[in-house]
């Protein structure tokens, strides 16, 4: 079948909408599998998630990390270390694996209220990552405190966010370059 059809009159995604979703799924997961090692270590999973909202645009790009979202869930190995179950993603890290779809949805918002402009996307992509910090910081001391007892958030935020806004930034400004190299060369 050629479109997933809407009422019989209007395709609402193609073939090749869903083979790109699926693909930039793919990207995250293999992403989330590189890890760089530094002092605090870090994946390339929001390198991935920038790229594919920028390549696909917020509604495929948002609906590209639902997949993601619901293969860990399942099981499927998909996350950092390898890992993947509804265990892994409401563990205490989480809330900022999840935060990347509130990333994704923000960029679509952003890009339906506001156009595709570079400024545009690139303060949607900052916003989100901000909103992603906010929810994943919560959902870690709330999990952490159920675990181990509770954690004040100056101490959350030293062990999950401040190590990772350099290097979360610095892989959002390359995410932007690629996929503006790469763009011209997708089927749209």
């Amino acid at each position: 079948m050629e479109t997933v059809m809407k009422n019989d009159t209007k395709p609402v995604m193609r073939t090749v909408d869903l083979a790109l979703i699926a693909l930039c799924a793919s990207l995250i997961a293999v992403c989330s599998w590189i890890s760089i090692p530094t002092v605090v270590p870090f994946t390339l999973q929001t390198f991935a998630v920038f790229c594919v909202l920028e390549l696909l645009g917020g509604k495929k790009g948002t609906v590209s990390i639902l997949v993601y979202i619901l293969l860990a869930a399942v099981g499927v190995p998909v996350l950092s270390g390898f890992s993947g179950g509804l265990s892994a993603l409401l563990g205490t890290t989480g809330g900022y694996v999840l935060g990347f779809l509130l990333i994704g949805l923000l960029y679509w918002l952003s890009e339906s209220l506001f156009g595709k402009k570079l400024p545009v996307r690139i303060s949607a992509l900052v916003l989100g990552l901000a909103v992603c910090y906010a929810f994943g910081t919560a959902w870690f001391m709330i999990v952490y405190a159920n675990k181990t007892g509770p954690v004040g958030l100056g101490t959350a935020l030293g062990w999950c966010v401040i190590p990772f806004i350099i290097p979360d930034l610095i892989k959002l400004a390359l995410a932007v370059g690629v996929a503006s190299r790469l763009r011209k060369h997708t089927i749209q």
